[in-house]
């Protein structure tokens, strides 16, 4: 039975039995020798036998008391602020089990209250940010709004500052709705919608997407890998992934320069490939590129916003995939995007 697990709690009814078997044999004994006065000798006994169970039980007891109230007072600590209090439950029992309960509880609520405190400081640190990368943008408007109004006779120039205005504007509202992904997806609030899409059609339509701008700019978009493979994705959050990349890799390529897409499916995996020509990472910020609002000293981009591949990461992730990337300064980068196929992933 589970209630002897106890030692305590064995040691009582293993001594009650002793004292009553005791005493029931001398009891026997006691009439058989002394017949004449074996009522006083069987008084001599109970009074024997029932202060001996008394003693017992009144150990037992104390003993349990002593238990309960060392872990009441181990949860007065704990409430009054000390997160490593527990209680001892180095034995075995019914009571100990509680206690062992108790304890996993305490755990839990720390682990809790860790990930509410870190919580908090991501939400500071994100409210920070977004100050600190608005007022660039918010202090270019305002310098173009006075000019604006200084050359209110000149169209030329009020045309060129509105531009400047609206690249400013774009710019914030890019940064909010990468603010806003990024936290809805670290707050695990966006269900991952997953289908089997095809990967040349979702390249096709970034291709599509950037094919004005590499126009403007004089550079390519190539796309390499065959028309029926497939990935079990949301489609419109792997697009957002990889036109995140193509525009990083836009950004850091100059005139006459290519970005290619290509993409493979191996027995176990999908493999999707974003390489460059460009000016490629510095060796000393090839750790923190996925670093949001990372920014690199050796970097020329004035525009960027550290961003948009933390946001990659982070929609990669949360389809199970990895995202690496190898880059040699002044010869370019290459951004590699590994799926597990869904039977993989459900035999691992």
């Amino acid at each position: 039975m589970d209630i002897f697990t106890n030692r305590d709690t064995k040691f009582l009814f293993s001594s009650i039995a002793a004292f009553l078997a005791g005493f029931l044999l001398l009891s026997q004994l006691g009439i058989w020798v002394f017949r004449d006065s074996c009522m006083l000798f069987i008084a001599i006994l109970s009074v024997i036998a029932g202060s001996g169970i008394a003693a017992v039980c009144f150990r037992y007891f104390y003993k349990q008391h002593e238990l309960i109230g060392g872990a009441v007072s181990s949860i007065d600590n704990y409430l009054k602020g000390d997160t490593n209090a527990r209680i001892e439950c180095d034995k075995e029992g019914e009571i100990y089990k509680l206690f062992h309960s108790v304890n996993t509880l305490a755990a839990v609520l720390n682990a809790h209250a860790e990930n509410e405190f870190r919580a908090k400081e991501f939400l500071r640190d994100t409210i920070s940010d977004i100050s600190h990368q608005l007022k660039t943008p918010l202090a270019a408007l305002s310098i173009y709004n006075e000019m604006m109004q200084g050359e209110t006779e000149d169209l030329h120039e009020i045309k060129k500052f509105t531009m400047l205005s609206e690249q400013e504007l774009a710019r914030i509202e890019t940064l909010v709705q990468n603010l806003l992904e990024i936290t809805k997806l670290d707050a695990g609030t966006i269900v991952i919608d997953k289908d089997v899409e095809n990967i040349a059609d979702m390249m096709r339509d970034i291709e599509l997407h950037f094919a004005y701008r590499a126009k403007q700019e004089n550079k390519k978009i190539i796309l390499s890998g065959a028309d029926n493979i497939t990935l079990f994705c949301d489609r419109d959050w792997i697009i957002e992934a990889i036109s995140n990349i193509v525009k990083n890799a836009l950004d850091h390529t100059g005139v006459g320069e290519r970005v290619i897409i290509e993409w493979k499916g191996l027995p176990d995996l999908t493999q999707i490939v974003v390489k460059d020509n460009g000016s490629g990472i510095h060796p000393e910020d090839i750790h923190y590129i996925f670093k949001r609002f990372y920014r690199s000293r050796f970097s020329k981009d004035t525009q960027g916003i550290g961003l948009g591949l933390p946001l990659a990461k982070a929609i990669v992730e949360a389809h199970d995939g990895n995202i690496t990337v190898d880059s040699e300064l002044g010869k370019g980068s290459v951004f590699q995007i590994t799926f597990l196929n869904p039977d993989k992933i459900t035999k691992l």
